[in-house]
This record gives structure tokens, C-alpha cells and sequence, in this order.
């Protein structure tokens, strides 16, 4: 037995916990599926979402965290088994589910790829080869492609922390344009297609911020909102490479943020998609609204 609206979530944060106040205001129902039985899995309950114990990379419990659900979200952290999750779901989804909708998120970075491409971090190729598992799949996939984060630490903690020591954004990319798009704007959009997905069905949406910027342009919009001035500094790749370790990510993260960089620095985030709007009827917010929104944290 299927419910007609239920929705599997994995994980109880980043896109997906944002995705659920979405669908929650909505009233419709989610399933979560989480590592642990912890303060967050209580807090999820509380707030009425059913939650269950599981793994995305552990077939069986993939495929008992399906049974009757309707629609389903797949979206990961940065992980080195981004591609292995992927399988596990669509063969478990095959074998065991009745979804009428998959939706992938995914990476904007992927529409430039091919199946040799070599520039993109291990993250982005994982991405890529994940799109090419769910489409062969046979499922209702939808791809949701955001191009870089709002709400990564690029432009969050790290830019805080410079910014209440200097008054600058310290970055390695250059001269190269990028059109950032909020976590909020990329959840109102799976929420959408999750709620009705049989107009989805086999599309692929890019969501980008509403315009692209180089990173003074960027420091000025930082600027406006916090009512102080804010300059971009560039600086060399190699120093700031050099700084990722400090920060304790794990290798495969460290790779991606170093490559997220130098793809900046090549131009290759100076792109814009009207996805956001197309899908939900509302524009995605500006760089400008969204640290506006989050004054207290950029100024300490």
C-alpha cells in the first residue's frame, strides 16, 4: 500500500531538512531515513515527520525505509559514496518501491561534463555518473542541478570571519563571475516538484542566483546589506589551498572546494538558469536579500 503523498527523505539535515519545512507547511506527510535515533531524529518527530533508522549505501534498509512511500528526495553531503548511495536506491527502488517521482539533487556542473571530462572534482564526477545510473534506471528521476551554494562556507564562515577582521572577502577566484543560489530557493524547488511531480517527470532544472557577478560585485551586494564596506581581496590559489587543511575537512571535501575554486577562477560558474522561478513562480533571492537576512552572523 502506497500513500499518495508520502515522501522519503534521507537524512535529517542540509537541503533535505529545509526541503521537509517546505512540504511540512504544505501538509504533506515525510519519512525520514537517519544513521542514529538522536536529538535531531526526536526533534524531526516533534515536529510530526515519521522517522526511521537507516543507510543509503545498506540495500535493505533502503528498501524497507521505501515501503509506502509515494515520492522520494535523494540528496547526499559531499561523500566519496555519492555514486555507491545511488545504486543501492535505484536498485532498491526498482525492485521494491512504486515511486512516481525520484528526485536527484544534483550538481549544475554536470551540463558541462562529458563522459571523459577531467577538469571537475571527484564530487562533480560522481554527480555526473549518478544522473547516468538514475536515468538507466527506468525511474520517475527528476534532476534538481544548483550551481554553487549560498550558503557554502565560501560565502558564509569564511566570509564572516574575514569580514568582522578586515572588512573583505578573501577568495581565490579571480576575475571569474558566479551566480549563487540560497539553500531556501533550491528546497522551495524540490518541495514544488514533490508535491506534484507528474509535470517533472524526466526534466532537468539549473538553478542559479537571479544574475551572475564578479566577486567585487559580490562584496558590494555584501556591503549594501550589512551597512558597511566590504572589498573582495584575490587572493593566490596556492595560499589559500594551503589554509583548506586547517579547516578539518576530509580529503574528498578538501578536493572539491579546491577544484569549486579554480572552476571560479576559470569562469565556469558564470552562468544563469531561471529554474527557481520557472518551477516555484518566484524569483531566487539576491545575493544582497540573503546576507541581509543574516546580518548578525556576518558581523559577529
Amino acid at each position: 500500500m502506497v500513500a499518495d503523498n508520502l515522501v522519503l527523505i534521507p537524512g535529517a539535515g542540509g537541503v533535505g531538512r529545509t526541503v521537509f519545512e517546505h512540504l511540512r507547511a504544505q501538509d504533506v506527510p515525510v519519512r525520514f531515513m537517519v544513521h542514529r535515533d538522536d536529538e535531531r531524529a526526536a526533534e524531526l518527530r516533534a515536529l510530526g515527520a515519521e522517522v526511521v533508522i537507516g543507510d543509503l549505501t545498506r540495500p535493505e534498509t533502503v528498501a524497507a525505509a521505501l515501503e509506502g512511500v509515494a515520492r522520494m528526495y535523494f540528496g547526499m553531503r559531499v561523500s566519496p559514496d555519492q555514486l555507491l548511495a545511488a545504486t543501492v536506491v535505484a536498485s532498491a527502488a526498482k525492485e521494491y518501491g512504486k515511486l512516481e517521482a525520484l528526485v536527484d539533487l544534483s550538481q549544475m556542473t554536470v551540463s558541462q561534463m562529458t563522459a571523459t571530462s577531467t577538469e571537475e572534482s571527484h564530487q562533480q564526477r560522481l554527480h555526473w555518473l549518478t544522473e547516468q545510473v538514475l536515468n538507466w534506471s527506468g525511474l520517475p528521476v527528476v534532476h534538481i542541478r544548483p550551481t554553487v551554494f549560498l550558503d557554502t562556507p565560501l560565502f558564509t564562515m569564511m566570509a564572516a570571519l574575514s569580514i568582522q577582521e578586515n572588512g573583505t572577502i578573501a577568495l581565490p577566484f579571480g576575475a571569474g563571475r558566479t551566480s549563487p543560489v540560497a539553500v531556501d530557493d533550491v528546497a522551495r524547488v524540490v518541495a514544488t516538484v514533490l508535491r506534484d511531480p507528474a509535470p517533472h517527470v524526466g526534466r532537468v532544472y539549473e538553478l542559479t542566483g537571479p544574475r551572475s557577478v564578479d566577486m567585487t560585485e559580490l562584496a558590494a551586494e555584501f556591503s549594501r546589506a550589512l551597512g558597511r564596506p566590504v572589498s573582495y581581496v584575490d587572493m593566490p590559489p596556492e595560499r589559500w589551498e594551503a589554509h583548506l587543511p586547517k579547516l578539518g575537512m576530509p580529503p574528498h571535501l578538501e578536493q572539491h572546494v579546491a577544484t569549486m575554486a579554480r572552476l571560479h577562477r576559470d569562469d565556469r560558474y558564470n552562468r544563469t538558469a531561471d529554474g527557481v522561478e520557472r518551477v516555484t513562480g518566484t524569483p531566487a533571492r539576491s545575493i544582497e536579500a540573503f546576507v541581509t537576512a543574516r546580518k548578525d552572523f556576518y558581523l559577529g
